[in-house]
């Protein structure tokens, strides 16, 4: 007597548990799957029934299969028997993994863009008040392996440190608002900053970005290409109302369409230069477009050019027309209450105020530039918009005109 726990056919006995597993495996091997042999040492008492439904498969191999599947079925109650916790089909239990920040929320935006001479504020919010902490803000600066502490704040006072002291303040929205309002932007102010909870063994921070909108130019001395070792490269971007650019800024400039066969400085003292149009003479005509790059140089012994950066004008760029030598285009501008403009300057209002003049003048450094927005033919012929040279010509020549800077 018995029942065939659903499994019975035609008077055979195949035992609940088993059936429908080793029914699974006949399938499987009508399927042409191949499966490994166990001996076994005799047959179960509902093998037959099996047998008697694939009377095409070796006697043995039912019996290996069911003994394996026993054995998995003993080994599988055993475990659950033995730690209930152990079961494939639990959840993993305990308290969910703590959030990165406790106490400072994650900005939604990590990158902060702005002009120079504008106000920035960097975010940090608290979204509770530790019971004793303080907040800090630093910059990092790469260059120096370093971080200039900014502004320390306990939420009641606070006190400012280093040469952006008195340009920074913190916002103080609400009572849980840490964010770092920066005045009259600078050059010098762009990097990375960092807002940091300190509270006892539980400090936190956030990392953010302040970037400047501006425009990246090659620069080389009088005397040639190749002069510059980094400190002087890194002196003649500042001449020039710029400073030397980051490899990031040189890469954007590069994706917005700068070509330069020359290798210059950037700011963290390395040497590359961008190429969109592959050539002979800039790596070969097989190299695909892209950053060449020398690496890290000597910043004493070894001289290239410079990729400077500027940003928004705090002035106007104008031209005055004229005949003139280098020493009368400095005295015309001052004639008009304004100087003769730097390169960095011009560039400036090229990019931002849309300057566009087809006439050669002075500027402050002894070159003979101008300014393209519309590229036509008789203007230089190149179809690219940009700031045209004429080099470094005699200072004595009366041919160009003068470009004027006048702040407001």
């Amino acid at each position: 007597m018995g029942t065939d726990g659903g499994g019975g056919r035609g008077g055979c006995f195949c035992p609940a548990l088993c059936w429908a597993p080793l029914r699974l495996i006949c399938s499987f091997y009508r399927a042409n799957i191949e499966m490994v042999a166990l001996q076994v040492p005799a047959a179960s008492p509902g093998l037959s029934c099996c047998m008697a439904l694939t009377p095409s498969l070796p006697p043995g191999f039912l019996q290996s299969l069911a003994l394996k599947m026993h054995r998995v079925l003993l080994t599988s109650l055993w475990l659950l028997a033995a730690s209930p916790t152990s079961s494939i089909f639990q959840k993993p239990t305990g308290s969910p993994a703590t959030p990165r920040l406790q106490y400072l929320l994650e900005p939604l935006h990590t990158a902060v863009h702005t002009q120079r001479g504008a106000t920035a504020t960097l975010p940090c919010v608290l979204r509770a008040l530790p019971r004793n902490y303080r907040v800090k803000w630093s910059k990092v600066e790469p260059t120096n392996y370093g971080e200039n502490v900014i502004i320390i704040t306990n939420g009641l006072y606070h006190k400012n440190y280093g040469p952006l002291s008195p340009r920074v303040r913190l916002r103080h929205s609400h009572r849980y608002d840490a964010s770092l309002t920066i005045t009259d932007v600078t050059l010098e102010d762009e990097g990375r900053y960092r807002c940091q909870l300190v509270n006892g063994l539980e400090d936190e921070s956030v990392s953010l970005t302040l970037h400047l909108e501006g425009v990246v130019f090659p620069y080389q001395p009088s005397n040639g290409r190749y002069r510059f070792n980094y400190h002087e490269a890194k002196r003649a971007c500042e001449q020039q109302d710029a400073r030397l650019a980051t490899y990031q800024q040189l890469y954007k400039a590069w994706m917005e369409g700068l070509d330069w066969c020359n290798a210059g400085w950037v700011l963290d003292g390395t040497v590359h230069y961008p190429i969109i149009n592959s050539r002979e003479p800039c790596g070969g005509r097989l190299l695909l477009p892209g950053i060449r790059s020398y690496g890290a140089k000597d910043k004493q012994r070894d001289h290239f050019d410079a990729f400077c950066f500027t940003s928004a004008l705090q002035g106007e760029v104008y031209f005055i027309r004229g005949h003139l030598s280098f020493k009368e285009a400095g005295q015309a501008c001052r004639n008009h209450g304004a100087t003769i403009a730097k390169v960095g300057q011009l560039y400036s209002a090229w990019k931002f105020l849309g300057l566009d003049r087809c006439d050669g003048g002075w500027l402050a450094d002894g070159s003979v530039r101008y300014p393209i927005t519309t590229p036509r033919q008789r203007c230089g012929g190149l179809p690219e918009p940009g700031v045209r040279s004429f080099g470094f010509p005699s200072k004595e020549l009366r041919i160009y005109g003068t470009y004027c800077f006048t702040g407001t």
